[in-house]
């Protein structure tokens, strides 16, 4: 369940109990804060960490419930984040979310990640490594998860770019149109374009929040005044993020209807050329069923050239019929 507890005092990794029961005590007397790491934990696990830290209860089922939209939520004792890290998959060019719940107390992170996607260890090294910025304190680690789940959002954004540039590609090929299995890949890449989109979009207005930004930003509490600039740091990522996925969403409709109007046209060509053919195909068959007719009075019908004048004269209509559909373009 527990996949990292420590104890950091003055931006510096200290030397902590087993249990991370005592390690909040700890972190207490030292002046610190406890930061713990738990992976998709059961009712039964998660239980023993909220009695000890004291989390509010309906925080606690939205951690274990997960399926959350991006959101902030504060509490008496606690500030409640919940953010949505986003992997994408090369092999199969699928965008999949994941779901990191932060609680922040005073002397207290405890960070419950759910999904197998964007670990929390690298964010951990990372901060380790910035004694300056972990002396914030758990304000320091909700900064540090933010930034990087949103870093991640902008190479997420730059694969889905690369590939929308390929189905545009394959969609204005000068034999256009591309496949019968275009329409599908363009829907699914829309599909994943929301996906991204219901985790980067709910985002914003937490980490305005976060920045001090609008009458619910002032005074939020567990957060260290001077680590505000931080967050709107992060939040000038996200927006550039957001920006960029209204435009994949934009660009891979009007690709969408493009290829529709594509397929319309070829269609409408194929049509004029099998109406063209079925006129061609009309007309001596119209000559022929007249004189099938049989009737014993019928023009020309004892003349000895009678039957080549009729095929020259089929010969001629077909001749004349394909030189018309060829210069309008039906042929």
């Amino acid at each position: 369940m527990i996949v990292d507890c420590a104890i950091y005092k003055d931006g510096h990794r200290i030397e902590g109990p087993e249990d991370f029961s005592d390690a909040l005590e700890e972190a207490r007397a030292a002046g610190g804060f406890v930061w713990i790491g738990l992976h998709e934990p059961s009712e039964r696990e998660f239980a023993l960490v909220t009695e000890e830290f004291g989390l509010h209860p309906l925080a606690v089922e939205d951690a274990l419930k997960a399926h959350q939209r991006p959101k902030l939520e504060t509490y008496d004792d606690s500030l409640f984040m919940v953010l949505k890290p986003v992997v994408y998959e090369a092999a199969s060019d699928t965008v999949s979310a994941g779901e990191v719940m932060v609680f922040v107390g005073s002397c207290f992170v405890v960070t419950v990640r759910h999904g197998s996607g964007a670990p929390l260890s690298a964010v951990r090294q990372r901060l380790e490594s910035d004694p300056e910025m972990l002396a914030k304190g758990p304000t320091a680690a909700l900064y540090a998860i933010s930034d990087t789940v949103v870093d991640h959002y902008l190479e997420v954004a730059t694969e889905l770019q690369t590939d929308l540039e390929e189905l545009e590609a394959e969609v204005f090929r000068p034999e256009g149109g591309g496949s019968r299995n275009t329409a599908s890949r363009i829907y699914t890449f829309k599909r994943q374009v929301l996906e991204f989109r219901r985790a980067t979009g709910p985002l914003a207005p937490p980490l305005n929040r976060l920045a001090g930004a609008g009458q619910f930003g002032a005074g939020m509490p567990y957060v260290d005044d001077s680590a505000r600039p931080f967050f709107r740091d992060v939040g000038d990522h996200l927006t550039r993020v957001n920006d960029s996925v209204e435009s994949l969403d934009r660009l891979v409709s009007d690709i969408l209807s493009a290829h529709l109007a594509q397929m319309s046209v070829r269609q409408n060509d194929d049509m004029r050329k099998i109406s063209a053919w079925a006129a061609m195909a009309a007309v001596p068959t119209m000559i022929a069923g007249i004189y099938g007719m049989n009737f014993e009075y019928m023009p020309e019908l004892h003349w000895v050239w009678s039957y080549p004048a009729v095929i020259a004269v089929m010969a001629v209509l077909e001749v004349l019929l394909y030189r018309t559909f060829k210069r309008r373009g039906w042929l």
